[in-house]
């Protein structure tokens, strides 16, 4: 498992709190100002930044974190060892986000006209994500005999995205963003049901991303 940059750690810790935290962010981070959204919790932009001449992207593998202490307890509140959650279906589940939130974000930069490409170049726009502090409601266990898993949400997560350019590291922009994952009515969870939901959400972070470069590059260069 690679372990979160300090710069997600940090955006993770931001909105801990929720939206109480959002309304105490900091209005600058590393340079870069706050800016308003309407799509996402907090959005950060260096002001000069023209993103105008980026039409290819270089995507980052996408960093995937539970919750500090989800395992912990989640494994305290079931008394059947069985249906505790191993350290390694933790690792497996990483592993298996990773690469699913890999393509989600690959296909939807394809989609949205841009090149992905594996090396830099004046072109190129650096591209790193992030979906951490994930909290699972309700595992999918096997128990001894037959058992259901209900809660109102499948869970929570957040997004970190962040932009470089290729070439000189310079930072361009970050956006922070935590979402209640599923539909908000109790339900039965299963394992194919929450990678569903979560996938979802990916996916609709994936494309906020992409459609949130375009306005950028209709406002480029961004006012200080």
């Amino acid at each position: 498992m690679r372990l979160p940059p300090v710069a997600i750690v940090a955006a993770s810790a931001l909105l801990g709190a929720g939206a109480s935290a959002v309304a105490k962010a900091p209005t600058t981070w590393d340079g870069l100002t706050q800016v308003k959204s309407k799509r996402l919790d907090l959005v950060y932009l260096q002001p000069g930044a023209d993103f105008r001449a980026y039409s290819k992207v270089l995507v980052e593998p996408t960093e995937v974190a539970f919750a500090k202490n989800w395992q912990r307890d989640y494994n305290r509140s079931t008394r059947q060892l069985g249906a505790r959650v191993s350290d390694s279906e933790v690792q497996r589940t990483i592993t298996e986000a990773v690469k699913a939130a890999n393509d989600i974000f690959a296909q939807s930069w394809t989609k949205g006209g841009y090149a992905v490409v594996d090396t830099p170049g004046p072109d190129v726009m650096r591209v790193k994500t992030g979906v951490v502090n994930i909290w699972v409601n309700a595992p999918d266990r096997p128990t001894a005999g037959r058992s259901y898993s209900f809660s109102e949400e499948a869970g929570r997560a957040t997004l970190f995205v962040e932009a470089r350019d290729s070439m000189t590291g310079a930072l361009l922009g970050r956006a922070v963003d935590q979402r209640i994952v599923g539909d908000n009515m109790t339900a039965w969870r299963t394992s194919v049901s929450n990678r569903g939901d979560f996938r979802d959400q990916v996916q609709h972070w994936a494309d906020i991303s992409v459609r949130g470069m375009a306005e950028l590059k209709a406002l480029s260069p961004i006012k200080p």
